[in-house]
């Protein structure tokens, strides 16, 4: 028998699959990625999709730990905007938020740039940068709370200095805020200052080499090079500040003994702080629904704004 009156698939060597092992070949390749993915999705849809709109559901009843459950439609939503507690937690919370978020930045960036340099030991100095990261709430909170003491607390002794009188952290306002956002400071900045120098990493140095043959300065290469080619790392920090910077809870609460009431007058007492007492000393479960859905709202008008603020660093249209 000659080559040419051989089948086909004889001649070029390959053996004849049949249907069922191609379709099996076919669906193999195309739904294996989704079959390996597919745990994340289940993860999210029961602890992150169904808390949602399990709060969502909530937030339009009057539930109390009774197991009362009456429909309120818009009530607690309407409730809230009049509630003067709630507008008091919001203003704490931004507050808070700004004095923690823009100087946290600032400190990342330039720890960052510091440790992108080449220096002695620097892997060893890299990561002794995320301990604060690592180290207890608690822990933090108690040290802080003891710096910040009125009568005996270090920070009144080296104001005293100055001749500033001892101020009393914990039951003024804006000192409040100022105690816990250097916290908030103290434990993050490390961070995202990792982040930051991730991310600088990933700029070729053939645009420094260049920039410096054509004489521009170390200070004009950060603006010039290093902030535009950032961007992208700089949006997702700022982003992720700005979700853990509003849903702020830990460092509040331990800063009051762990009272949710934050201070004697809620001088800083955040959103979150509020939305566990309605839910878990209140029970009104509706309430604290509701504000946690308004806390979501506030969560994304900040993050959209500080996205478009991040965009137009560099020249970004």
């Amino acid at each position: 028998m000659s080559i040419d009156t051989l089948p086909r698939t004889a001649r070029s060597g390959h053996r004849h699959r049949p249907p069922g092992r191609r379709w099996r070949s076919r669906l193999d390749v195309k739904a294996m990625p989704y079959v390996l993915v597919s745990p994340y999705f289940l993860l999210f849809a029961a602890f992150g999709l169904f808390p949602l709109v399990f709060t969502l559901y909530y937030s339009l009843y009057d539930y109390d730990l009774a197991g009362t459950t009456e429909w309120a439609g818009l009530g607690n939503y309407a409730e809230l905007l009049t509630d003067e507690d709630f507008w008091n937690a919001v203003v704490n919370t931004v507050g808070m938020f700004f004095l923690a978020t823009v100087p946290q930045m600032l400190l990342a960036l330039m720890l960052a740039n510091a440790l992108n340099k080449r220096f002695r030991f620097r892997l060893a100095i890299r990561m002794s940068v995320l301990l604060p990261l690592v180290t207890s709430v608690v822990a933090v909170a108690v040290v802080f709370t003891q710096l910040y003491a009125r009568d005996w607390g270090l920070v009144n002794w080296v104001l005293g200095w100055f001749g500033v009188d001892p101020t009393n952290w914990r039951a003024e306002r804006v000192p409040s805020w100022i105690a816990i956002a250097t916290m908030v400071d103290w434990r993050w900045t490390g961070y995202n200052a990792i982040i930051f120098l991730a991310g600088m990493q990933t700029i070729p140095r053939d645009l420094y080499e260049a920039a410096a043959i054509d004489g521009a300065s170390r200070r004009r290469q950060f603006w010039q090079i290093t902030l535009p080619m950032l961007r992208p790392t700089m949006i997702f920090v700022v982003l992720n500040s700005t979700i853990g910077g509003l849903t702020l809870f830990s460092e509040p609460t331990t800063f009051y003994n762990g009272n949710v009431d934050g201070g004697s007058q809620g001088q800083f007492q955040t959103v979150a702080m509020f939305i566990v007492k309605q839910g878990f000393r209140e029970f009104d479960y509706g309430y604290a629904a509701a504000a946690a859905w308004l806390l979501f709202l506030l969560i994304l008008i900040g993050a959209l704004v500080n996205f478009l603020f991040v965009r137009r660093i560099g020249g970004s249209k």
